[in-house]
């Protein structure tokens, strides 16, 4: 069975590329919800009515990624609900394992069937319809109570029976979450795949990150920059030219005369404003600012 996601055999790491449709959005969070995902198939595959056709396969983990290459191999199945569209697909090795094992003999250990001898049946392909529907229920849930917890408005509804259709295999650049599983008795492993289009991935980014609105309330609970950055102003006041000689003459008790017109005021060096001299209560002020041009 070939894999979707093309495995590169070059050691030189290619540069990331951005995507301008993922700036400023909670994609590095991704691990989180594939953390989730991983948690939620392990315990639908533990209830008793997916015990009947999963036995001891368990989850071993779950990732997110963009798509390499599209798949020509697998084949897709698609669910729809008014949120968006998600494919189902697994390869067909674990799905003749689930198959051999709901209906075939009680108790009687059978080799694993080869994919490239064992024909596709009506009832291989009902099975993988049933398989689908429990697998992406459990992921519409997830992506569904990540918004509720976060208090974001859900087209998901969790109650309502899915459909499926034949799904179209997802093309280069879309996401898809690869799981990986295992069956503990007979050691063998697989992956199941889904695949989400924009509307869902969208909604799967919105359940990563609080509303936006309560973050605009915090900012807003925070006072402006302007009002809280602090610098220091420098009035001079005075400013008068004397000989060098008559500089080396004054002695104690002698007056220069000046007059306080208009001032500068100064931040560091730079020359900001001028301002008017005035008094207040005993002490000197300054007024009138005007900007320096």
């Amino acid at each position: 069975m070939t894999h979707m996601i093309t495995t590169k055999t070059d050691q030189t790491l290619p540069h990331q590329v951005l995507d301008s449709c993922l700036l400023g959005r909670p994609v590095h969070l991704l691990h989180v919800f594939a953390a989730q995902l991983r948690d939620d198939l392990a315990a639908a595959l533990r209830q008793p009515m997916s015990r009947r056709y999963w036995g001891t396969f368990q989850v071993d983990s779950v990732n997110l990624s963009r798509v390499d290459n599209e798949d020509s191999v697998n084949r897709w199945l698609s669910f729809s609900v008014p949120a968006g569209q998600a494919g189902f697909s697994l390869e067909r090795q674990v799905l003749l394992s689930v198959l051999n094992y709901r209906y075939g003999s009680p108790g009687a250990k059978t080799a694993l069937p080869d994919p490239a001898t064992v024909r596709v049946t009506a009832t291989e392909e009902r099975l993988a319809v049933v398989l689908g529907q429990q697998l992406v229920a459990t992921l519409y849930a997830r992506i569904d109570k990540n918004l509720q917890t976060q208090g974001k408005s859900s087209q998901i509804d969790t109650t309502a029976e899915l459909t499926a259709q034949s799904g179209v295999r997802p093309v280069r650049g879309s996401w898809i979450a690869t799981v990986a599983v295992s069956d503990v008795e007979s050691g063998q492993s697989g992956q199941i795949w889904f695949s989400l289009d924009k509307q869902l991935m969208a909604d799967v980014l919105r359940g990563l990150l609080p509303e936006r609105a309560q973050a605009k309330k915090a900012l807003r609970s925070v006072r402006p920059l302007a009002s809280r950055l602090q610098v220091t102003l420098e009035g001079r006041l005075v400013s008068k030219q004397v000989q060098l000689g008559a500089l080396f003459d004054l002695r104690v008790g002698d007056v220069i005369p000046v007059s306080l017109s208009r001032t500068d005021v100064m931040l560091d060096d730079s020359r900001l404003f001028t301002a008017a001299v005035s008094e207040h209560k005993g002490k000197l002020c300054l007024t009138s600012f005007e900007d320096v041009e």
